[in-house]
């Protein structure tokens, strides 16, 4: 069709999400079903300076901890610091609810990566937040996204049990994608780069997770899966376009903009290749670790000769890195 963009192909394919905090983002470029987030855009968007270079979200975060402070009785074993943090998320993010049809994201503290107890109580709080900043919004559209560790996954089983939405991320590995759908995941979230890309410029994924994402997409349809795949950590339109067809896609804003500035004719690069002529995977057969701990545990430290779990550990570090930076906001 003449005067298609990249980004109109890619919405006829799969369920396009924007990977940001910024409202500007959706204001320019809507619509999107859901907008995802994590510590690091969420501090990076906090830290963002207005044209006179001045604080954008001064305000937001003064008036976040101020209302932390107000609810600690109500978390008592909950640092006021780390309340902040949530009630600044949730902020961010409401901002961009009415661009979107689908869910706001909101990822967990990193830190509880190995604490199922812990990772439960935070996602029910962080629901209960969506509820008491803004009591019409509907709270079933709140989707929390905790690390895939054996731990997250198994409260990501908890809280899917109580009616609240679960991501899987941090995602390399097929054992990790058997899990969370095992466990009842309404998303998973492939990194197709490792985290590390992001931060440091030098760095290039040399493994990238394009195989695992399609296979991973193709178990689910074999076994009739209601998980879906929502690729994310991409770092070219040229990645994002063969990724056409997952059931959703997670996209940064430059990204989302170069797609919006490309024509779809001509377009030499590859589009929907990830999906293609994939008929004989998906067979593997995971259910002999997926209720066994240390079962799975090892099947994952083996997982692409440990590859995948220095992946996921490394994105549970840089996202622990961001959360203590997103605390010391609210300390200052």
């Amino acid at each position: 069709m003449a005067g298609q963009s990249l980004l109109d192909v890619l919405r006829s394919h799969s369920a396009v999400d924007c990977d940001t905090f910024d409202d500007e983002v959706p204001k320019n470029l809507a619509p999107f079903v859901d907008c995802t987030s994590n510590q690091a855009i969420a501090y990076h968007e906090l830290i963002r300076p207005c044209e006179s270079g001045k604080p954008l979200h001064a305000q937001l975060i003064r008036d976040a901890i101020d209302f932390a402070s107000s609810k600690s009785s109500t978390y008592p074993g909950v640092d006021v610091a780390e309340l902040a943090v949530e009630v600044m998320m949730v902020k961010l993010a409401l901002r961009i609810v009415p661009y979107l049809k689908g869910y706001s994201h909101i990822q967990t503290n990193p830190k509880y990566a190995y604490n199922k107890q812990k990772t439960i109580e935070n996602g029910k709080r962080i629901v209960a937040l969506f509820k008491d900043l803004d009591p019409a919004y509907d709270a079933k559209r709140v989707c929390i996204k905790i690390p895939s560790t054996w731990e997250g996954i198994q409260a990501c089983r908890e809280l899917e049990k109580v009616g609240i939405a679960t991501l899987a991320t941090t995602m390399f590995c097929m054992e990790q994608a058997a899990l969370a759908t095992h466990m009842g995941c309404t998303y998973i979230a492939p990194y197709i780069n490792e985290l590390r890309v992001h931060f440091d410029a030098s760095y290039v994924d040399e493994h990238k997770a394009f195989d695992f994402c399609g296979a991973a997409q193709k178990y689910y349809e074999k076994i009739g899966s209601k998980t879906q795949v929502l690729p994310a950590s991409l770092t070219s339109i040229q990645e994002v376009m063969k990724l056409a067809g997952a059931h959703h896609i997670t996209v940064a804003p430059h990204l989302l903009t170069k797609l919006a500035e490309t024509p779809a004719d001509p377009w030499e690069g590859e589009t929907g290749s990830v999906f293609k002529d994939r008929t004989e995977e998906g067979s593997a057969d995971y259910s002999g670790i997926l209720e066994d701990e240390s079962a799975w545990r090892l099947a994952f430290t083996r997982s692409q000769e440990g590859k995948a779990e220095v992946k996921n550990i490394q994105a549970i570090n840089i996202f622990c890195e961001k959360q203590d930076a997103l605390e010391a906001l609210a300390r200052q």
